[in-house]
């Protein structure tokens, strides 16, 4: 697993990386309330907006770590997006991309370095 400075965590899964937000970024965020995912077959660039979630403290973007196609949603968040509170770090991941070039991978924190970023 892989984390970015933008709190988000990067699960390899065969030739997809599954990508949803961090325990630390779920718990500032507070109660998640809505969120909004992209469509899957969408092509994305590193770093375009993919997601919009809103909690009751303020509304965030989740972006695209990697270039390449997003091939599923996590639909159960359309409906209970409260689940980012509850299990950020498995059950409400929000997408999967498949990725057109894996090596801006090397650069993205392992969980050690992620925890002294987070302090």
């Amino acid at each position: 697993m892989k984390f970015t400075e933008e709190h988000e965590w990067l699960l390899p899964e065969g030739d997809l990386i599954v990508v949803g937000i961090t325990a630390h970024a779920a718990e500032q965020l507070g109660d998640v309330v809505f969120i909004e995912l992209p469509e899957a077959g969408t092509e994305v660039s590193m770093d375009d907006e993919v997601v919009v979630i809103e909690s009751v403290k303020a509304a965030s973007d989740i972006l695209a770590p990697l270039d390449g196609e997003i091939v599923e949603v996590n639909e159960a968040l359309v409906d209970a997006p409260g689940r980012v509170n509850e299990d950020p770090m498995g059950e409400a991941w929000f997408f999967k991309i498949k990725p057109s070039d894996l090596s801006p991978m090397d650069d993205y924190m392992d969980e050690t370095r992620y925890k002294d970023f987070i302090g």
